[in-house]
């Protein structure tokens, strides 16, 4: 009897255990990782802190120094064309958005806003089970839906976000943006309205509420910043912590950050590319145009300084709920510094309300060469001061070997990331669209440190080409006139990320195999033909063409 009763407890204790590891195996499967995708609006390269920028950014150093920060990743040179290639993992043009959303061509490729034939990170999360959310900048949509209204089709809710606040459009300031949205309805900015603040707390009662009604289910977060994008718009207490910092001037400040870079290994064997000749040294201004700069220098870094507290209460929010270890956080910005103008320079002693709404101002050319240390140009141009983008990867239970990780890499290559992370599948069918196949590729191995050949990757906006493949890039400025070919130069990025030595005539041959890729890569991707005319004549080109 006594043995009976033995082996049948025995039997129980080792179903009992049994069953117990079969339900933690279960729940460690089922474990998937949270995801939050933080974009910023127009920072250039070296913007942040620990790229000894200046610019007081503690919460993304922070993820930088405890993930992956990917030196050698590329985004599609603006706004739109690199939101619409995040977003559905094809290239812009292949996603009809190959300009902006303020007009449609009538043609493939240049639709003003992202095709019913693709389908969005968060639409392809959902059939991993994921809850999706988002916060800020949406801007796939074309200009003359975002109305009450008007054709939602491409808004956030009618493509896989469960949540949704922000604005619709690409520009309209940080104190009365014309598009803000919640969910689907357009709404009016209370009075003490700031898009950044704004921003950061809607993005924590998002959280909040997932944690308190859906805490076992995962989430994919996309919280895209309108900061630093001009105009110059910030915060009177985050302007006075920057009071007098840039007093030393851009010419000080490229060679910090370069020097800082080099330190950490983001910057390795690059030269320092030669201030621009249409930006005057700093030693040669006067005590007033000094001046003058550096107020513009200081509201630009406080717009930044607010996206960065922002994320700061991410982390502390993922600490208290003791999630930050299965969370994957992503930080990158949409393209590089942009030397646009906007209104009249002006006097610091005529500047007023400085910050505020009525000082509709940008840093110009003459920071944003600062911004995109070292690289040459700036957003909108297909040279890396335009399409470099600094990539940080924190994820604590999986990237084990921090610091700087060489695996090149484009925004296209997000989408498929994710989905070997969570193991989503990608549709071939949505909605009654045929769904034309991803054109990323998973930089997951890299997570383990292994460097994977990325293979050849591709840039057109506004009539500038670029290929890269490799150490190889070749890429070239708009022409002035149709075709708008400009003249193709070649630079071996392994030694000159900074572009400053054209190798074309050495190596003929290397030119051409490339530019023969490049125009393969164009005519299967609705780019051609080129289109360099300015931002009035594209706009009148959707007058006839209604339906989008």
């Amino acid at each position: 009897m006594k043995r009976i009763i033995f082996f049948s407890l025995l039997t129980l204790v080792f179903f009992s255990c049994k069953t117990s590891q079969s339900e933690t195996t279960r729940q460690e499967t089922r474990k998937q990782p949270n995801i939050i995708l933080i974009m910023a609006d127009d920072m250039g390269f070296s913007d942040l802190g620990f790229m000894g920028s200046g610019i007081e950014t503690p919460n993304i150093d922070r993820l930088a120094k405890g993930g992956l920060t990917f030196n050698q990743f590329y985004n599609a040179g603006r706004c739109c064309p690199t939101r619409a290639t995040l977003l559905t993992g094809l290239y812009a043009h292949n996603a009809d958005l190959g300009w902006m959303t303020a007009s449609d061509f009538g043609r493939p490729g240049y639709r003003g806003a992202i095709s019913q034939n693709s389908v969005t990170i968060a639409e392809v999360l959902k059939t991993a089970g994921y809850a999706n959310y988002m916060t800020g900048k949406w801007h796939v949509t074309y200009d003359k839906t975002m109305v009450p209204g008007g054709d939602n089709k491409n808004w956030p809710l009618q493509r896989g976000f469960d949540q949704y606040y922000g604005i619709l459009a690409g520009g309209g300031g940080y104190y009365d943006p014309n598009t803000l949205t919640k969910g689907n309805t357009i709404v009016p900015p209370a009075d003490d309205f700031y898009l950044t603040e704004a921003i950061n707390t809607s993005t924590i009662e998002m959280l909040e509420q997932h944690y308190t009604s859906k805490k076992e289910q995962p989430y994919f977060f996309y919280v895209a910043h309108y900061a630093p994008h001009r105009p110059l718009h910030a915060l009177e207490e985050d302007i006075k912590k920057y009071k007098g910092k840039f007093s030393k001037g851009w010419d000080h400040f490229r060679k910090q950050r370069y020097n800082e870079m080099k330190k950490k290994g983001l910057a390795d064997a690059w030269a320092l590319s030669k201030r621009p000749v249409d930006i005057p040294a700093w030693d040669t201004l006067t005590d007033d145009e000094k001046a003058m700069w550096e107020v513009y220098m200081e509201v630009y870094a406080a717009q930044i300084d607010r996206m960065d507290q922002g994320v700061g209460q991410i982390i502390q929010f993922l600490e208290e709920k003791g999630d930050l270890e299965n969370t994957i956080i992503m930080f990158l910005s949409d393209n590089g510094g942009n030397k646009e103008p906007e209104g009249q320079l002006m006097n610091v002693a005529d500047m007023k309300d400085i910050g505020g709404k009525t000082f509709n101002q940008s840093y110009r050319r003459n920071w944003a060469n600062v911004s995109n240390t070292p690289f040459r140009l700036y957003k909108s141009s297909n040279h890396e001061g335009g399409i470099s983008t600094p990539l940080i990867v924190h994820w604590p239970s999986k990237i084990r070997m921090a610091g700087v990780s060489q695996q090149s890499g484009h925004v296209l290559d997000i989408l498929p990331t994710l989905m070997e992370l969570t193991g989503a599948t990608y549709p071939t069918e949505n909605k009654g669209h045929t769904i034309k196949p991803y054109q990323g590729k998973s930089f997951v191995s890299a997570f383990d440190g292994e460097i994977q050949e990325r293979g050849a990757m591709y840039f057109e906006h506004e009539a500038d080409r670029a290929i890269i493949e490799g150490r190889w890039k070749l890429v070239a400025l708009k022409g002035n006139k149709p075709p708008y070919k400009g003249q193709w130069k070649l630079y071996d990025l392994t030694v000159d990320r900074t572009e400053e030595n054209n190798l074309i005539e050495q190596y003929p041959e290397v030119a051409k195999n490339l530019e023969k890729k490049w125009n393969t890569w164009a005519e299967e991707n609705n780019v051609l033909p080129l289109d360099g005319r300015g931002w009035g004549k594209r706009i009148k080109s959707d007058i006839n063409n209604k339906d989008i």
